[in-house]
């Protein structure tokens, strides 16, 4: 069977299952360093009120660090250094659970639709992981100096927003927007590793003329890691957007009304609400999962021999 970053003519130093947590935890940690200021300008820009307060990404971004300086962009970066290394673990294992489940009843390869169908079903399971850590990250990335003199006392970091939250709202408090998070992240990792396994393949064909993406150079690797984080946020970026409103704001009361919200806002042909924040998604999307794949394919080679 072809898995991702392993190939059958080497023996494993680890478990397979076990070599996959541990390079998507490097995945994980590559893709935090690389995305998290993309990511503040991203949620500050989707959580904006009414009329909005930045004109584009490079207002929120000239904005940001003439206020709180270059740390202002790696607010909330515990969380997700924290969280998403484990959670980019998770998935990677997952994807790799599935792979092997579809592959168990069949001698023949695993078709490109297979692979694209364990990335949705690993991004399921990822939700449940995401959720908290993305509402934490949220919470903490979208309190400003402007927003402290509400009344709401700010939060000192990552673990007294979750001891609080928590406090305060109980797990659901901390699961805030599951339902939404499920309906982005299963389409995403559809997309992300169908994608990422199809092209890595054709680039492999183009340079040997086999399609075995087990053969894969790094070169290949960022090219097909970028292009698939790009395919993974096309098909989840208004999701994303009703997600982050309905994390940061408790006035919503369900899904459905932040969707509500959003499709008000949006009369008169401002569509574009439902994309606030996409042109640093995007500029993220390359660099931050390129670098994602390449330490996931670099991991697992250094632990089979």
């Amino acid at each position: 069977m072809e898995t991702v970053g392993v190939t059958s003519n080497k023996q494993e130093i680890v478990p397979k299952a076990i070599g996959e947590f541990v390079a998507g935890t490097m995945g994980g940690w590559a893709q935090v360093v690389v995305g998290h200021p993309f990511d503040t300008i991203k949620v500050r820009m989707q959580t904006q009120p009414h009329p909005p307060i930045y004109s584009g990404g490079m207002d929120c971004l000239r904005a940001t660090i003439k206020g709180e300086g270059m740390g202002g962009l790696y607010k909330g970066v515990t969380s997700p250094l924290a969280g998403i290394g484990f959670c980019n673990a998770v998935v990677f294992a997952a994807n790799g659970f599935f792979l092997r489940l579809l592959q168990s009843n069949s001698s023949e390869p695993l078709t490109l639709g297979q692979k694209a169908a364990a990335g949705g079903l690993a991004g399921g399971v990822m939700s449940f992981l995401n959720c908290p850590v993305e509402l934490l990250k949220v919470k903490l990335q979208t309190q400003t100096a402007a927003a402290a003199v509400t009344g709401h006392k700010p939060y000192t970091g990552v673990f007294n927003c979750g001891v609080r939250t928590f406090q305060e709202r109980g797990v659901t408090g901390l699961y805030r927007g599951l339902g939404i998070t499920i309906l982005r992240d299963i389409p995403s990792f559809w997309a992300y590793f169908g994608l990422y396994e199809g092209l890595k393949s054709a680039l492999v064909y183009r340079r040997l003329g086999v399609a075995d993406g087990s053969k894969s150079n790094g070169a290949e690797q960022f090219l097909a890691g970028g292009f698939a984080g790009i395919s993974a946020w096309l098909t989840a970026y208004p999701q994303d957007v009703i997600k982050s409103r309905m994390q940061m704001d408790y006035k919503y009361k369900s899904t459905s009304d932040a969707f509500r919200a959003l499709l008000h806002e949006s009369r008169g042909g401002n569509w574009r609400i439902f994309f606030r924040g996409f042109g640093p998604t995007i500029l993220r999307a390359f660099p931050a999962n390129a670098a994602t794949f390449v330490a996931y394919e670099w991991t697992m080679k250094s632990l089979s021999m």
